[in-house]
Order: C-alpha cells, then sequence, then structure tokens
C-alpha cells in the first residue's frame, strides 16, 4: 500500500488519492501546442462550449417534454415555451447551439482540410472527428423529430423511408427502425431515446478519444512546420519563452481560447435574443398531421448540401431508378469524407496556399457545398421543359463536381507531389 502523508491542504489531500497533479501536467500543463496558430484553432473548445449548452438546456427540456404523439407538441409549443418560467429561453438556446454548432463543426472540418490536419499521423483525429459530425447529424435529425410538428413528422416520414430502397432487407429495415409500418409513437420514443441517452454517451466517448488522439502527432500549425516538442518544451520549461515554439496547454492557449470563446458567446446570446426564428422552422409550429403533406419537404440548413445530392439524380441511368443512384450518392457524401486522407497522394503536410492544385480543389469543393445547401432548399423542378431554368439539373451539376473532386484529388495530389520531387 502506498504511504499517505499529512496533506498540506484539499488539493494534496486528493493528488494522494486520486493523483490529480500528474494528470493535470499531461492534460494541461504539459501538453504543448505551437505557438504558430490562429483563431480559427479555437474552434474545438468553441464545439465543446456549444455542447456543454446543448447538454445542459436539453437536461431543462427533458423535465417537461413527453415522448408521446398526443403529448409532445403541447409538451413544447404550450408547456415550456408558454408555461414554464423561462421555458421559451432554454428552447431557443437548445436550438440555437444545435443550429451554431454545425456551423462550427464546418469550419472546424475546413480549416483541417485547407492545412493539411488531417494527414501523416492524424488520420485517427480526422476519422474521429468525422464520426463527430455523424453522430451530431443523428442526434440533430432526432431532436428535430421530438417537437412532432408537421415538418418533424414528415422529415421522419421521408428519410426513414429511404431505408426501403436498400437492397433484399429494405422493407424490413424500415419497419424495424420506425418500430411499426408507418411512422408513429414507437417511432417517436426510438428517437427520444437515440436522443437523450445513446447518442450523447456515444458523442461523449468519441470526443474523448478525438482529444486523446492529439497527444502523439500533436497539433498542427498555420506552416505545417515539423518541429521537436520535446525540445522546445524543455526551452520553455528553463526560461527561454522566446525562443520555444510551443506554449503549454494551460494557462497560455486556454486563456486565448477563452477569449475566442467569449466573442462568440456575444453572437451567440445575440441570436438567441434576437434571431432565434432563424433556427425553427415555421411548418414545424403547425402540429403533425399525416394527411396534410407540405408543399415541400426540406431538412434544416447543415442537411441540405447532402439531401442535394440524395435527389441530384432525377432519372434513371441503364435502367436504375433515380432513387437508387440518388441514394448511392447520398451513402457516398457520407462516408467519402472518412476517406480524405488515403485518397490525399501526397504523405507532405502542406497547407492549401502553398498546394496550387490543391488550393483550387479546396476552393471549389467550399463553392459546390455552399451551392448545393443554396438549391437544396429550393423546391425540385416539375416539368422537364423547365428543366433548365429550374433547380434540377444545377443540383445535378453540383453533384457530379462533388463526386468529381473526390476522383480526381489522388490524381492532382499526386502530381504535386511529382512536381515537388517527393517520394511515392
Amino acid at each position: 500500500m502506498a504511504e499517505i502523508k499529512k496533506a498540506t491542504g484539499f488539493v494534496d489531500w486528493l493528488d494522494q488519492r486520486l493523483a490529480i497533479k500528474p494528470l493535470l501536467k499531461v492534460l494541461m500543463t504539459e501538453y504543448w501546442i505551437p505557438k504558430n496558430i490562429n483563431f480559427l484553432w479555437a474552434m474545438g473548445v468553441v464545439l465543446l462550449t456549444l455542447f456543454s449548452i446543448l447538454f445542459v438546456t436539453g437536461l431543462f427540456l427533458l423535465m417537461y417534454y413527453k415522448p408521446d404523439v398526443n403529448l409532445a407538441f403541447d409538451s413544447v409549443n404550450q408547456v415550456i415555451m408558454q408555461e414554464v418560467a423561462y421555458g421559451w429561453l432554454w428552447r431557443h438556446l437548445h436550438a440555437v447551439a444545435a443550429s451554431l454548432i454545425f456551423l462550427i463543426i464546418y469550419i472546424h472540418m475546413f480549416v483541417a482540410i485547407y492545412y493539411g490536419s488531417y494527414k501523416k499521423g492524424r488520420e485517427i483525429i480526422w476519422i474521429s472527428g468525422m464520426l463527430l459530425f455523424v453522430c451530431f447529424s443523428a442526434e440533430a435529425f432526432s431532436g428535430y423529430m421530438l417537437p412532432w410538428g408537421q415538418m418533424s413528422y414528415w422529415a421522419a416520414k421521408v428519410i426513414t423511408e429511404l431505408f426501403a430502397n436498400v437492397p433484399l432487407i429494405g422493407d424490413g429495415l424500415v419497419v424495424w427502425i420506425r418500430g411499426n409500418y408507418y411512422v408513429s409513437d414507437a417511432t417517436l420514443t426510438r428517437f427520444f431515446m437515440l436522443h437523450v441517452v445513446l447518442l450523447p454517451i456515444v458523442i461523449i466517448a468519441i470526443i474523448a478519444l478525438h482529444f486523446y488522439s492529439l497527444r502523439v502527432p500533436h497539433v498542427n500549425n498555420q506552416e505545417a512546420e515539423e518541429f521537436n516538442f520535446e525540445r522546445e518544451a524543455e526551452k520553455f520549461k528553463y526560461g527561454n519563452k522566446k525562443e520555444s515554439k510551443v506554449i503549454p496547454f494551460w494557462p497560455a492557449f486556454l486563456s486565448k481560447d477563452f477569449f475566442v470563446v467569449s466573442v462568440f458567446m456575444i453572437f451567440f446570446v445575440y441570436l438567441v435574443c434576437f434571431h432565434f426564428n432563424f433556427a425553427m422552422d415555421p411548418i414545424n409550429f403547425d402540429p403533425a398531421d399525416n394527411m396534410k403533406t407540405p408543399s415541400h419537404i426540406y431538412p434544416e440548413w447543415y442537411f441540405l448540401w447532402s439531401y442535394e445530392v440524395l435527389r441530384g439524380f432525377y432519372f434513371d441511368i441503364f435502367g436504375i431508378p433515380a432513387m437508387s443512384i440518388g441514394l448511392i450518392a447520398f451513402g457516398l457524401a457520407q462516408v467519402i469524407f472518412f476517406l480524405l486522407p488515403f485518397l490525399d497522394r501526397d504523405p507532405k503536410v502542406i497547407p492549401a496556399h502553398k498546394r496550387p492544385l490543391f488550393r483550387i480543389w479546396f476552393w471549389v469543393l467550399l463553392v459546390d457545398l455552399i451551392f448545393l445547401t443554396l438549391y437544396g432548399k429550393l423546391p425540385p423542378g416539375n416539368d422537364i421543359y423547365s428543366l433548365f431554368i429550374s433547380n434540377n439539373l444545377a443540383g445535378f451539376i453540383a453533384t457530379i463536381i462533388f463526386i468529381a473532386l473526390f476522383v480526381l484529388l489522388p490524381i492532382i495530389t499526386a502530381i504535386e507531389r511529382k512536381n515537388r520531387g517527393g517520394a511515392k
């Protein structure tokens, strides 16, 4: 048994029993971050802040929400919004945080792509980040169902029906997901369980993996400069802080993160108080009605680009139904980003502004995704004669460009490696 001495204070008492000082060294005071970074590297802490807001506000909303098709709508729009003190505030905080978390995820994701932070030892960081994106997407969709408004019901119906296109097991899979032959109380209960129990646990576990995976390859920097972290850390610890290329996570780096989070929270509170409606679909303030189909069914803005990929194929090809082709393209769009570290054939970590071909690829991808998002909100054209003035052709071309970009990525990165004289 280890010798327990008389504690000099509460922290020392805990340290003798839980070894908190070595833990703090590993996680904070001796976890080293490059100096050569900008405010975009704070997006991870902003995401953690938003997830904390979602978690806390979700607990408050959970106290009054009823996961029942006959009670869900009124429990949200009557009880929480009108009867519970500050219930409207908790709902607005939850809705705005749910929307903004995807904005920050996309920024975080494209910063990593731009600076090449997905390769050469950082593959697990990237893959765990993409797993978080998938889990947050599932969390957002399951939460979108819970108010049981018009768009909640019909979005659930449309999305679950997509699984009917899975070969051999499609019809059975739809029934299994819904818990019934149609979207019903069993469906709402299942998605409620996913939203408040299973997915949050999985997200917390992947967040832990994501942060842990940063320990070995360390955080990337603006110029992708490679240096010996241990040697630079020794410089810092022995007082040569100016020449050292690293700073400790706490307090030097995290204090800067707190400043970025504080500025972001000003923007966040402004939206919550004055423009919260952007995170709430007006159609969803009508109770769910399975006899009244909305004129245009669409998901939240952060899913619009993949939704447009899904419906981009509006005609049959070689006898394959358009829906099946669209579903394949949709599935590919969800998986393709996972493969980015392996599609990029240039092993050297270099930011996009130093890679001419990749820089073009990056900006075309970003513009194409914005285009798909904007067109995803528009209703599809119904008339073949209006093809060239409708959303259909534009969405199809943008979808083809999206797929082609990832087909071309191994080629352009191999050309850049060859031009630079890099190894195969």
